[in-house]
């Protein structure tokens, strides 16, 4: 009975899964009711296994070492139910067939394959039975019965050549020459090849015991440690590449780093370094410069890295840097949100810099850059008081002006609207709102609302331009009060200076905005602090393009300096000129009063490119000035007006009353 059981399971009986464990196995019973055979063909995405009378047919994207891409051989002539069952053997790329008590390799004999297909098995299809599927490191799942299967091919089990590794690249190389300012979207498009090149490395199989690909923007290598040896330090260093800001690096890996628990399998480690030379894809919100766009990442594969007891150091190999630049050793942190791709931080990495290397000493592995942080060689000490001197100095500036304009006003209509008065108070205007717009833009832009930034930032650009001009406006004012020899009446003069002194700003800052209203919004200033290390960024409702910066604002500004210089200059020599006695104090008061008016403190900006104590020096007198503008005309006017009630019983020249902001040398506009 034993021996007639045994002869009735024997057609079922299948090859056992040999000692290792294989990648992917597939097991079934099929209905053999005639002559059939197995043929196998290449697949370049899935696997699938279809079942006929004739036929049982596998496809997959695996390539055994015969490189046959039909292979068909025939199957046992006798009759009745087989258990079969499919094995992938990714280490030594064997793809077996055990069907009953038989096997085969399927495209290794040379003298069961065929090289031409054949359709003669293409006829009705029969279910197979009692299907069950697994992938190495996964369950064994069952299915039902079917005549045909499909299974996706994982990048872990299919075997990777050298030519998909350089492939992978090229495809990742031209699409960081196409993006090379990219958005959140399109950066995590890039980083998600960038992932499937890494899986790639860390499954390719080398011809040598390390390996480099690609090349140009992109390129990796593979290190392979064996595990037969005890722990060692292991170093890399790169091609030196001339011409470019970072020339090179150099890699030192620790030996605790290949102190792992011990596993069965593990018969190496692999080290992946993948130097990028571009920064399309690890762009942040502050967009931070990374020196020489040069990105590298260190993994070790199915290893994750954190809290290094000895560190990785990175050395980064480069030409002379500014003074004002510091270097910062940073690393990229993924950001799971819609809004951003990501940032940089530098937690767990020290930085020491050198003349022409800078050491990166880091606790894990990832990916690494250094930024280039623009510092201004002021200690944040120096920041903070020049913060609180700015905003203190702006909101004593902005009551001073309203003051002022008040008394001007009054005061004009007891004079018959002085012309001077009148320019006087569209200046204080002009800086009042300038103050005022500058106190509350970092408000707004700390808002949520970006199209209330974009309002605060092109009112701020209104109120900056409308003062540069009501300060060209007082130098044509000095010119008319001092050049001019008869001081011609003009017909409606105010109206024409008001729609010069608003009207051209306004059409200014509109077309702008109408050209790109993005021109105007948030600005991010990046500023260094020296505490934690930690890069940060302080953001304004402001211009948002560099270019349009630098030509209006700063062209303007030369212009009406240059201008405002010679008029400046002209009235000096009016004054050496009459060369009067007893009126010393009373010149001196006028000439600083109009190097205010006529915005010459506001040179002190070109000495911010400077270096050094005589720049900490500079911004800290330019601050106090400009921020305190409106309040030193306000003291300005009142010891004229003052100067001027104690020499109302005395004669004075001609030239010095025009000094005076209520002189009734001016004619009424």
């Amino acid at each position: 009975m034993k021996v007639l059981l045994l002869l009735l399971l024997s057609p079922l009986q299948g090859v056992g899964a040999s000692a290792r464990q294989e990648d992917f196995r597939f097991c079934g019973e099929r209905n053999q009711t005639e002559n059939s055979s197995v043929i196998y063909k290449h697949s370049p995405a899935n696997i699938s296994i279809e079942n006929t009378a004739q036929a049982l047919i596998i496809k997959s994207p695996f390539l055994p070492s015969g490189r046959n891409f039909y292979h068909q051989s025939s199957l046992p002539p006798t009759l009745g139910r087989y258990r079969f069952c499919i094995y992938w053997f990714k280490h030594n790329r064997t793809l077996r067939l055990a069907y009953g008590k038989q096997s085969f390799l399927l495209g290794r004999d040379p003298n069961s394959s065929i090289t031409q297909e054949r359709d003669s098995w293409k006829t009705e299809r029969t279910k197979i039975f009692n299907v069950s599927y697994v992938f190495k490191g996964q369950k064994n799942t069952s299915l039902n019965s079917a005549s045909e299967y499909f299974f996706p091919a994982s990048l872990e089990i299919m075997p990777v050549g050298e030519q998909d590794v350089e492939g992978q690249l090229a495809a990742l190389d031209r699409l960081l020459a196409l993006a090379p300012a990219s958005g959140v979207t399109a950066q995590r498009s890039l980083r998600h090849e960038l992932g499937v090149l890494e899986r790639m490395l860390a499954h390719v199989e080398l011809k040598e015991q390390n390996q480099t690909f690609g090349k140009d923007a992109l390129r990796a290598t593979v290190l392979r440690v064996s595990t037969a040896q005890a722990p060692q330090h292991l170093a890399f260093a790169s091609p030196r590449e001339e011409g470019r800001e970072v020339q090179g690096f150099t890699v030192d890996l620790p030996s605790s780093l290949f102190v792992t628990a011990e596993e069965e399998e593990v018969v190496e480690h692999r080290v992946l370094l993948v130097d990028v030379n571009s920064q399309a894809m690890f762009q942040d919100e502050n967009s931070s410069h990374v020196l020489g766009d040069k990105v590298v990442g260190i993994s070790l594969v199915d290893t994750v890295v954190a809290n290094l007891s000895d560190p990785v150091v990175l050395t980064f190999y480069h030409n002379q840097l500014p003074r004002n630049v510091t270097l910062l050793c940073v690393f990229w942190q993924e950001d799971s949100t819609a809004a951003s791709s990501g940032n940089w931080d530098s937690y767990g990495c020290t930085t020491v810099e050198g003349d022409r290397q800078t050491y990166c000493r880091c606790n894990h592995l990832t990916y690494f850059a250094v930024l280039m942080v623009s510092s201004p060689e002021i200690t944040y000490i120096h920041r903070d008081y020049l913060s609180i001197i700015t905003y203190i100095g702006c909101l004593i500036s902005a009551l001073a002006s309203i003051c002022t304009i008040f008394f001007l006003y009054f005061r004009s209509k007891q004079r018959d609207q002085i012309m001077s008065m009148h320019i006087h108070m569209n200046l204080l205007g002009a800086i009042f709102l300038l103050d005022f717009t500058f106190l509350i833009s970092e408000h707004l832009a700390a808002s949520s609302s970006n199209a209330a930034c974009i309002a605060g930032g092109l009112f701020l650009h209104f109120s900056l331009l409308s003062c540069l001009t009501w300060m060209g406006i007082e130098g044509y004012n000095l010119y008319r009060l001092v050049i001019e020899v008869f001081n011609a009446y003009h017909d409606h003069l105010l109206l024409k200076l008001c729609l010069v002194g608003w009207g051209l700003p306004f059409c200014c800052v509109m077309l702008i905005f109408l050209t790109n209203w993005t021109n105007y919004g948030p600005f991010s200033i990046p500023v260094y602090e020296s505490i934690g290390g930690k890069s940060t960024s302080a953001t304004m409702c402001w211009i948002t393009s560099p270019l349009i910066h630098n030509v209006i604002n700063l062209g303007l500004f030369s212009l009406v300096f240059l201008f405002n210089s010679v008029m400046l200059g002209a009235m000096v020599r009016e004054i050496l000129r009459q060369n009067k006695k007893g009126h010393k104090l009373k010149h001196v008061l006028a000439l600083c009063g109009l190097s205010i008016l006529l915005g010459i403190p506001w040179a002190l900006v070109f000495f911010s490119f400077t270096s050094g104590s005589f720049r900490l020096v500079s911004l800290y007198i330019f601050t106090i000035i400009n921020s305190l503008q409106g309040f030193l005309i306000f003291l300005w006017y009142w010891t004229m007006v003052l100067q001027a009630k104690k020499s109302s019983n005395s004669q004075s020249s001609s030239d010095s009353m025009k000094l005076q902001p209520n002189s009734s040398h001016s004619h009424p506009g």
